[in-house]
């Protein structure tokens, strides 16, 4: 038990400083403008990607729920964040990178509190009936932000602009943020699927009703994971404003929560490293693929349906990746195969 511990402990170790090298390297190459605004912004986008389609993971992979409205979480979020930074920013009381914080967080509660509302009545059902509801209170919170009664708030279908980070002055800030949300919401959903609720999770996923005989409360369970999955994607909603600066709810439809749906099939569903690579790759390659612009859309497809063809469990299934861990299994067979020789 105790080298199982110290094993862990340096599992986590290691992982923390690959993690503080690659931030390093990345806020040097983007404060020192080796990388210009437009691939700094690709950064940044991959950070919040990433961190909605982990979000989304705990929902569609680790409890199996299909969910098609997450893009409208992400909506709240940049709302609620931006209303507080204009208000608090614009008139100079309050400092942006003190703000910046406050808001995601806001954004993230109010998200969260939209889940409740949503999830207590959805979560009855399940399949095609939990992902026509989600569907549904998505394409709703899009029409109200364009709604003539809610204009101060979200300032109708013209969008709302939103204070930004100044690429002159503070060419990595954004980063910053974006970066230690990723790895805060990384480390959380790891944390949480390993632990005795996240197996509950599992559990309810594998067999509901085999779940609820053994003494797991399903309803409270599917609903946390269903609120914190909000939660993330408000606060990824947040820093997407901040970030892009001006909010306009066309960018929040179907097509947008199918995108991120789709980075968590494509990595594999229940995977979180599956569904930060895909995120990774599926924020890259449009963008990598422009100088092929009659055929982008095109190449992308037939990337999709082929690896849905031939890997229909994603990338990684349900495999999770640990870099110490692959080292270690390495030098395991490396000894072994010696004492097999011996």
């Amino acid at each position: 038990m105790g080298k199982l511990k110290k094993k862990t402990g340096v599992y986590y170790l290691v992982n923390a400083v690959l993690t503080a090298v690659l931030f390093t390297v990345l806020f040097l190459l983007i404060s020192g403008k080796t990388l210009n605004n437009y691939w700094s912004g690709i950064v940044v986008l991959v950070c919040i990607n990433v961190v909605l389609a982990v979000s989304l993971n705990l929902v569609s992979g680790i409890l199996g729920q299909l969910v098609l409205g997450h893009a409208g979480f992400m909506l709240v979020g940049a709302y609620a964040s931006a209303n507080f930074t204009r208000a608090f920013v614009t008139n100079g009381s309050m400092s942006l990178y003190v703000a910046l914080p406050i808001a995601m967080l806001i954004g993230g509660l109010l998200a969260a509190v939209f889940g409740v509302i949503i999830g207590i009545p959805a979560l009855r059902l399940r399949g095609d009936y939990l992902a026509i509801i989600t569907l549904g209170f998505g394409e709703i919170i899009r029409v109200m932000a364009n709604a003539k009664f809610l204009l101060p708030v979200t300032n109708g279908a013209m969008g709302l602009s939103v204070k930004t980070f100044s690429s002159r002055t503070d060419p990595g800030a954004i980063f910053v943020f974006a970066f230690v949300v990723m790895v805060l919401v990384i480390f959380i959903s790891y944390t949480f699927g390993r632990s005795r609720h996240g197996r509950s999770v599992i559990a309810i996923r594998e067999d509901e009703i085999a779940a609820e005989a053994m003494g797991v409360n399903t309803t409270y369970y599917k609903l946390f994971a269903f609120v914190l999955a909000a939660f993330i994607a408000g606060v990824a909603g947040g820093l997407y404003a901040h970030h892009i600066g001006m909010i306009d709810p066309s960018k929040f439809d179907f097509n947008r929560s199918v995108e991120i749906l789709i980075m968590v099939v494509l990595g594999g569903m229940g995977s979180i490293s599956g569904s930060v690579i895909s995120a990774t790759v599926l924020t890259i390659l449009p963008e990598v693929l422009r100088g092929f612009a009659d055929y982008r859309m095109l190449l992308y497809s037939v990337i999709l349906i082929c690896v849905m063809l031939f890997r229909p469990s994603g990338l990684l299934g349900r495999y999770e990746i640990s870099l110490p861990g692959l080292v270690d299994k390495l030098l395991h067979r490396k000894g072994r195969a010696k004492t097999e020789e011996a």
